[in-house]
């Protein structure tokens, strides 16, 4: 059984407005969306790294 965005934000005792949660609902699907299914795929193969630099973007 999976937790819904607002079971696990009312777990953490944080309350959102109804038209957050449908936000947070949306980006939850996109994001299970894009990671689909990870079974049977190489760890290197579905690993990502993001990177935040101070400043802005640099390009070398």
């Amino acid at each position: 059984m999976s937790l819904t965005v607002e079971q696990l934000l009312v777990s953490k005792g944080i309350s959102p407005k109804k038209e957050h949660l449908e936000i947070l609902e949306a980006r939850w699907k996109e994001m299970a969306d894009l990671r689909g299914n990870l079974d049977g795929i190489k760890i290197d193969d579905a690993d990502i790294a993001l990177k935040n630099i101070a400043g802005g973007d640099h390009v070398e």
